[in-house]
C-alpha cells in the first residue's frame, strides 16, 4: 500500500490546488502549501518517473532513402507512442511495422502497430522524403522505459513551475515616471483572486496602465505548467508522477524497517 511521502503528511490538509487552464495535453495550475523541495520533487517525477513506450529496436527490411538506418532509427525513437498508464508491464514488447514506396513523404501515421492501445500520438511527424523507386520498410519493437534512462521515454515535454506572484497597486504613475513593462508568466494573485497572465498578454502594464505596481512571491505557492508529448493526458501524467512519489516513500519505509 502506498504511503504519503514524509514531510507531506502534516501539510496534506493545507494543500490546495486551483486549475487555471486545462486541455488534454496541457494544464496550468496553482498549488498552495508546498515547500520548494516538494514542488521540485513533483516536477522531477513527471520528467523521469512515469513510464512510456518508445521504439528501441529496429529491424530494417529495406531503406533506399537518403538517410542512413541509424538516422531513421533516431527519428523513430522520438515519435511519441500512446501509453495508457497501467496497461503494460516492464517486460512487454509492442511490434510496429512500416512499408512505404516513393515518391511519398513518410509520416509517423504510416506506422502500423500490433497493439490497438499503442499508436503514434501525432500522425503528421515527418520521418523522411522518398523519391521515385525509393522504399522504406522495417519492423520495430517498442518497450517501456522512463526518462531516468533516456529522454525518449519522457512523457512530459515542457514542465516547469515558479512562485505565484501577488500584485499590489501603489497609486498612479506621475508624469515622467518610468513605464517599464512588468513581464510575468503563468498567473498572478490580485486581492486573493488568481488571474492567468495570458489574459493581459503577460504584461502587467496592460492590466494596470499608468499604475505603480509592486510584485512579491507568495510563500509556498507555486504555478505549474505541464505539457505532455501525447503519450498520455496531462491528468494521467500528473497522477502517475504523484503515485511514483508515494511508491518511493513506501519502499523507503519498508527498507528502513527491516
Amino acid at each position: 500500500m502506498a504511503v504519503v511521502p514524509h514531510g507531506w503528511r502534516d501539510n496534506m490538509d493545507k494543500i490546495n490546488v486551483e486549475i487555471i487552464d486545462h486541455s488534454d495535453r496541457t494544464v496550468d495550475f496553482v498549488v498552495r502549501g508546498l515547500t520548494p523541495a516538494m514542488a521540485n520533487g513533483i516536477r522531477r517525477a513527471m520528467l523521469i518517473d512515469v513510464p512510456t513506450l518508445s521504439i528501441d529496436t529496429l529491424r530494417m527490411v529495406e531503406n533506399t532513402s537518403v538517410l542512413f538506418d541509424e538516422m531513421i532509427g533516431h527519428r523513430l525513437s522520438l515519435v511519441p507512442l500512446t501509453t495508457p498508464p497501467g496497461e503494460f508491464e516492464p517486460t512487454d514488447v509492442v511490434t510496429l511495422t512500416l512499408d512505404v514506396q516513393g515518391p511519398a513523404t513518410v509520416y509517423s501515421g504510416d506506422i502500423i502497430s500490433s497493439e490497438k492501445l499503442v499508436q503514434p500520438a501525432d500522425k503528421r511527424i515527418p520521418i523522411v522524403d522518398l523519391k521515385e523507386n525509393q522504399r522504406l520498410a522495417f519492423e520495430a519493437d517498442a518497450i517501456i522505459g522512463t526518462g531516468l534512462t533516456h529522454a525518449k521515454f519522457q512523457g512530459g515535454v515542457a514542465i516547469g513551475y515558479s512562485y505565484l506572484q501577488s500584485v499590489t497597486v501603489n497609486g498612479n504613475l506621475k508624469k515622467g515616471d518610468s513605464k517599464t513593462p512588468l513581464i510575468v508568466h503563468g498567473a498572478v494573485e490580485d486581492s486573493g483572486k488568481i488571474i492567468p497572465t495570458s489574459d493581459f498578454g503577460h504584461n502587467l502594464s496592460n492590466k494596470y496602465p499608468n499604475k505603480k505596481i509592486e510584485i512579491n512571491d507568495v510563500p509556498n505557492t507555486f504555478v505549474f505548467h505541464v505539457e505532455t508529448d501525447g503519450s498520455m493526458s496531462s491528468n494521467e501524467l500528473i497522477a502517475s508522477s504523484v503515485q511514483s512519489l508515494c511508491d518511493r516513500a513506501s519502499d523507503l519505509r519498508e527498507g528502513v524497517s527491516i
